[in-house]
């Protein structure tokens, strides 16, 4: 049975919101904006084979004390193609992006799985530049903390081309698959995340995307960031308890580790307001406090 959309995500979609791109190294990266300017800043990082309009519904939500943007990494969306994807390369379109989004400040990251992973390496980089990073159901484990990555990479290695998009919206999948996302939301990110090429119809990402580049382990790469971090896990998500503590003490237990109550991994998609009350409170949080320093 199809699901109704509520009044609160009709209004969310009609938000005013703004198309925008920059310049980086050469490709065009393409960005969302809600929010008047001069405000302080929110960035919102899809994960892998995601995009800008997966945050659609939220981002509105969130433009009431900040300027908001959502950005889509190269290799996504409505961006230009790399020949490789760095996490560094991505965390430059970021920074790029925050620059030329007129915000009042230093912006905070909001990334959800792979974009979390990214949010991680951007903001051990240029910690000084950011007011925070907030990482959404992205597993940094002991042995092997880019599993989720080569996951996605033999997913996602060989996208299908469909002769009609009824036919490719029909095929649309989240990876990973999980048992609940409201209908409403779903029927917005499968529509745009269907494009035509030459050949006729598939998904608004490169698969080159996933190609293995080997970069320095996220567990490595955590301890550095020096900037606010916190963490929001999934209930059933891809953090589980014993993940959130390891990722609790690579933090130097100086994090919070917020668990989002039914969501899973995709927690913007089936549990959004849950989502924007606990980014909503951590935020009022960091604006009305100083950070803890680190225990030695």
């Amino acid at each position: 049975m199809s699901e109704d959309a509520p009044e609160w995500y009709l209004k969310a979609m009609a938000a005013p919101r703004e198309s925008r791109r920059v310049e980086v190294r050469g490709c065009r990266i393409h960005y969302l904006r809600w929010g008047e300017a001069g405000r302080p800043g929110l960035v919102l990082v899809h994960g892998g084979a995601a995009h800008a309009e997966w945050w659609a519904h939220v981002a509105p939500l969130l433009a009431g004390e900040y300027a908001v943007v959502a950005i889509d990494l190269s290799g996504h969306g409505e961006s230009g193609w790399r020949e490789e994807y760095p996490r560094d390369v991505w965390g430059e379109e970021i920074m790029a992006v925050a620059a030329d989004a007129d915000f009042a400040g230093d912006p905070i990251l909001v990334g959800h799985s792979m974009g979390g992973f990214v949010s991680i390496q951007t903001a051990a980089r240029y910690g000084e530049k950011l007011a925070g990073a907030v990482i959404l159901d992205s597993p940094v484990r002991r042995p092997d903390p880019e599993a989720e990555e080569a996951a996605y990479g033999t997913s996602f290695r060989r996208p299908k081309v469909y002769a009609t998009k009824q036919e490719a919206l029909a095929r649309y999948r989240l990876v990973p698959d999980q048992p609940w996302v409201h209908d409403y939301v779903m029927r917005h990110v499968a529509r745009t995340s269907v494009g035509r090429n030459d050949e006729g119809y598939t998904w608004k990402f490169d698969a080159a995307v996933f190609r293995r580049i080997t970069p320095q382990a996220i567990r490595d790469v955590l301890p550095q960031v020096t900037c606010r971090v916190a963490l929001f896990r999934g209930e059933n998500g891809l953090v589980t308890p014993d993940i959130g503590a390891y990722m609790y003490e690579l933090m130097n237990r100086n994090a919070p580790v917020v668990e989002i109550p039914l969501a899973y991994h995709h927690m913007m998609l089936d549990q959004p307001l849950s989502l924007v009350a606990a980014l909503r409170t951590l935020l009022a949080d960091w604006e009305h406090s100083l950070p803890r320093k680190a225990m030695s």
